[in-house]
């Protein structure tokens, strides 16, 4: 049965006010640990040799707890989640029970899989790294982008309505082409774009540790080259009013200026900007070998293949990690490039 939503907002209240878990509207699922890219700012790519999933038990067994807990949106992350040969079914369980599906995809197999994800997923949001050329480079994958535009556009012939979004990465490959990518964004008949700067400091997208400085600075835009990304950023907002308006581009111009603060930040010109967060307390992250975080960033919780994901994140050392997490203070979430701030009364 569906939690009523006024018990549901009741309980976000207080899980925020109690740092135990009640309600958890999102999950957020790595169904395959592997990548069909090879993108230079990740290194999920670099394990497709240890390949890793989630099975159907898997998903049943996490299934309670998400019941449990009155879990709306599943989130489907990766690596690439279509690679998982159970995908589709694994949906199939979610969408049973009320549960609302969103797609993170490369977009390289959405012509194949057109007429499942029309059927199994809510909403898609692609990765969209540049105009067609540089895109290609980026994903180090020739073709990419015209595979991507034509999976978009079969999807669309099939359901006009059906929304699909980009995200996008800017970093030092990337800026100078800022304009274009929104350019092709709208020809691609994409509903929205997205853009955050580049994580060069956490162990997150499969570092055994972070990335060292010679490292950083393949993907950093140079010290020197910041005020050019400054004016280009600045263009954009100028050149766009409609897109802010409309949010065709999903970002308000004072948010997207926190891409240029970050990148100034990262050469202790600024401090970092100012994050406003609550992903621990509103989400949860489970890999593709069942491991379970708090968000993207941070230390595993724990592991639904031993235990269940309502007791792992509320465990002592859940509860307290919550309780004690200063997102001022601590370098992971100063540095975060990806933040989720979920009121307890949204819609979701």
């Amino acid at each position: 049965m569906r939690i009523p939503p006024l018990y549901h907002t009741f309980q976000r209240y207080r899980t925020l006010m109690t740092d135990r878990i009640t309600a958890l509207p999102i999950a957020i699922l790595m169904p395959h640990s592997a990548c069909n890219c090879r993108c230079v700012m990740c290194d999920i790519w670099k394990g497709n040799h240890n390949l890793r999933q989630l099975t159907q038990e898997d998903i049943e067994g996490l299934l309670t707890s998400l019941k449990k807990l009155g879990t709306r949106q599943v989130v489907m992350s990766g690596g690439e989640a279509l690679l998982n040969p159970a995908f589709f079914s694994l949906c199939a369980i979610f969408r049973q029970e009320g549960m609302k599906i969103t797609l993170l995809s490369t977009g390289l197999s959405l012509n194949r899989h057109a007429a499942h994800i029309l059927k199994w997923v809510d909403e898609l949001i692609v990765s969209l790294d540049g105009d067609e050329k540089l895109h290609d480079s980026i994903r180090n994958v020739p073709g990419a982008f015209h595979k991507l535009k034509e999976g978009v556009g079969l999807l669309h012939s099939l359901n006009p309505d059906f929304r699909i979004t980009a995200r996008t990465v800017i970093h030092r490959l990337n800026f100078r082409r800022w304009p274009a990518i929104v350019a092709s964004a709208a020809a691609m008949g994409l509903q929205q774009v997205s853009f955050l700067p580049a994580d060069v400091s956490s162990q997150a997208f499969n570092r055994a540790e972070p990335w060292d400085e010679t490292r950083q600075l393949e993907i950093l835009p140079e010290k020197n080259e910041l005020p050019l990304l400054r004016q280009i950023l600045r263009q954009i907002i100028a050149d766009n009013p409609a897109c802010f308006e409309t949010k065709f581009i999903a970002e308000s111009p004072a948010k997207l200026e926190k891409i240029g603060d970050y990148y100034e930040a990262c050469y202790g010109l600024r401090p970092f900007p100012y994050k406003k967060c609550n992903a621990p307390w509103v989400s949860a992250v489970v890999e593709a070998d069942g491991t379970v975080r708090p968000c993207f960033f941070h230390q595993s919780l724990g592991n639904i293949r031993e235990a269940a994901l309502s007791d792992i994140v509320n465990s002592a050392a859940a509860i307290h990690f919550r309780k004690t997490l200063d997102m001022d203070k601590d370098d992971t979430c100063r540095k975060c490039v990806c933040y989720l701030n979920l009121a307890p009364a949204a819609g979701l």
